[in-house]
């Protein structure tokens, strides 16, 4: 008993000793694990390109939530070299910025408003560059059909002429077909490799090319003349949709003028009558009105894109 102090002192500091050690280690674990996340996501702490990724906390939060996984999917196949957590915080500003610009310039009730369009305008973006980034893809098929056709008629297996074609064809032919080449060179099933590219990037030219690549590999059937009356077609597609583009153009132009006209004319209204957009949307029969004619030509704007939009 008369070591009984002594014993608790040791004690005490060897728990000490031991909370410390175990804190230290919780703690250099814990950055590597974070390191070892940041290395593995598809996007890293550093883009490609060098750049490095802002918001990473916020960014490691997002990508665990439903909201997150959506937006990095639909980000991967836009091309964009940019994170999800960096897009969530963008998209906040643009909408937070909107809705100063429109309670300043219009009225208070236009803040709100301009928020949502900025919210529809953010995704509607994405779709954009999606769509963008596809019909770069289609252009540059009947040049990857031909590579393949002329690796394969000297010889070549098809893995190695998708990770040749990789190496030649400029981005995002050449991204998406080196995703590929790495996705077989880990044993994957070339079907599935190519299909989950057709996920990425739909459209019908893309089909049918993966569609030909599977069935000649799978039958063992002649690849080359099927590339090669493929190339034809591609290439003459190609041609038509250039002309169905051209001849919708105005089409398509007067879809976007619409709304800016009538975004112009409140602008010219509030300009002739300062206050007036306040004294309006102040009533609740003006606010009505507000929100119906913005329906108008929100319907207006739909309606004229789906007349310009022919699939060829």
């Amino acid at each position: 008993m008369t070591n009984l102090p002594l014993l608790t002192i040791g004690v005490t500091l060897l728990a000490g000793v031991t909370g410390v050690a175990g804190l230290h280690a919780y703690s250099g674990g814990k950055a590597d694990s974070d390191a070892l996340v940041d290395r593995l996501s598809r996007t890293g702490s550093v883009t490609e390109g060098g750049r490095h990724r802002r918001f990473r906390a916020i960014d490691r939060r997002l990508r665990k939530t439903a909201l997150g996984e959506k937006l990095e999917l639909k980000l991967a196949t836009t091309g964009l070299e940019i994170t999800p957590g960096e897009f969530f915080v963008y998209a906040i500003l643009a909408m937070a910025a909107l809705w100063m610009i429109a309670s300043s310039m219009l009225a208070s009730f236009f803040g709100p408003v301009a928020a949502l369009i900025g919210l529809w305008g953010t995704n509607a973006f994405l779709n954009w560059q999606r769509t963008k980034r596809t019909e770069r893809f289609i252009n540059q098929l009947p040049e990857l059909a031909r590579i393949l056709a002329n690796a394969t008629q000297a010889g070549l297996a098809l893995r190695t002429s998708i990770g040749m074609a990789a190496d030649e064809m400029e981005n995002p032919a050449g991204e998406e077909l080196a995703r590929v080449a790495r996705r077989l060179a880990v044993g994957e099933p070339l079907e599935d490799a190519l299909s989950e590219m057709t996920d990425r990037l739909p459209s019908r030219e893309l089909v049918v090319l993966v569609t030909t690549l599977v069935l000649s590999n799978r039958a063992g059937g002649t690849v080359v003349s099927s590339l090669r009356n493929l190339t034809e077609t591609l290439e003459e597609r190609k041609e038509t949709r250039r002309e169905v583009k051209t001849q919708l153009s105005q089409v398509t132009v007067t879809a976007y003028a619409v709304p800016i006209f009538g975004l112009g004319a409140m602008l010219l209204m509030n300009a002739v009558m300062p206050g007036a957009l306040d004294r309006m949307t102040g009533a609740f029969i003006g606010q009505v009105a507000v929100v119906i004619s913005i329906a108008l030509y929100t319907i207006g704007f739909i309606v004229i894109r789906r007349m310009s939009r022919i699939d060829v």
